[in-house]
């Protein structure tokens, strides 16, 4: 999920998942998703149990490839998946903008926050906080860092006891770690003070949540910096040390896309699926049993924006759904703020 930029294909088989009224000959819908197959079947099931006429084909594949498999085949003039669900904001947006998908006015549609919708095209259906994540034993007598200045204090104050036991996203393999990092750059000033205390601590750089969480986990790392909350929540309710800050000056929040591609096979179908993924059903059980925070207005209780937003108010930050998020696709901007990142790194 978290490779988001120009990544080799490496697609896992398609799996099937044949319409409950048994008929052989229902219609098919095919889902292109980063989001892993088992974690999606809750929302399939669901799905067809409201819609029992309906097959899915279902292909989970690394975000990149979502996007260049689609505008391969619609350059080339054959259909593509009827829905696309995608953690790569930006790479979503685009095929909006460029027009590779189709307008979709569903009954949410109106009701959807305004952030969380492009022109009835793209629309955020997560709602997934950047955290500082940390290995409780390590601060039974200390307070644990809720901001960046505190964050930055820490690190200086501890110096070698914590070197190399530092995480954080590569931002040059991590899409997700380029978004927050890139939003990072917009919401705080003083950022590089942040990057540079991490740098002189030895910050430890991986491309996926789960190598940092493990090793906040069993106590090799003390805090990993901006990390999914989704994945950080989920590791937390399995491993008792694992503790998580939504940072207090503020929270950064990304959300997963989805979209019906412009060469929809079966385009009344993908919108079925979207219906039903910004229903209310579909939304809880995304934040229930996906364990996915949902962004719906109409879904409140446990791990819902509604109930984020009500605790924390102008703390959080989402990410807007919109062609602002294509600035860094810009290859020249892109190199130059890994270039930056880099070097601040490597100086200290």
């Amino acid at each position: 999920m978290l490779l988001a930029f120009w990544p080799g294909f490496a697609l896992a088989d398609p799996v099937f998942y044949p319409a409950k009224s048994g008929n052989a000959d229902a219609p098919v819908l095919t889902v292109y998703s980063s989001l892993d197959e088992p974690l999606a079947q809750p929302m399939i099931r669901g799905f067809q149990d409201a819609n029992p006429d309906v097959a899915v084909k279902y292909e989970d594949m690394l975000t990149g490839d979502i996007y260049d498999r689609i505008v391969r085949e619609t350059d080339a003039g054959k259909k593509t998946a009827d829905f696309a669900f995608s953690s790569a904001m930006d790479l979503q947006v685009k095929l909006s903008n460029d027009g590779y998908a189709q307008v979709s006015n569903l009954p949410m549609s109106a009701a959807w926050p305004k952030w969380a919708n492009w022109r009835n095209t793209a629309y955020a259906l997560t709602f997934e906080p950047a955290v500082f994540v940390y290995h409780k034993p390590s601060f039974a007598d200390e307070p644990v860092p809720s901001s960046r200045a505190e964050f930055v204090a820490y690190l200086k104050r501890k110096g070698n006891q914590v070197y190399g036991r530092i995480g954080t996203y590569d931002i040059e393999r991590s899409g997700v770690g380029f978004l927050f990092m890139a939003r990072d750059q917009e919401q705080f000033g003083d950022i590089w003070s942040v990057i540079g205390a991490m740098g002189a601590a030895g910050v430890k750089l991986y491309s996926t949540s789960s190598a940092i969480l493990e090793r906040v986990a069993d106590g090799r790392f003390v805090l990993g910096y901006n990390i999914l909350g989704s994945y950080a929540a989920d590791w937390a309710s399995r491993y008792p040390d694992v503790g998580i800050v939504l940072p207090k000056d503020y929270t950064v929040v990304m959300s997963r896309i989805g979209l019906v591609p412009q060469a929809a096979a079966e385009p009344e179908l993908g919108r079925r699926y979207l219906t039903f993924f910004m229903s209310r059903e579909g939304q809880t059980i995304m934040a229930r049993e996906l364990q996915i925070p949902a962004v719906s207005p109409e879904v409140a209780g446990e791990n819902t924006a509604n109930t984020l937003q009500e605790l924390l108010g102008a703390q959080l930050r989402p990410v807007p759904v919109s062609p602002g998020l294509m600035v860094y696709l810009d290859q020249v901007k892109r190199a130059r703020l890994i270039a930056h990142w880099n070097e601040v790194l490597r100086t200290q």
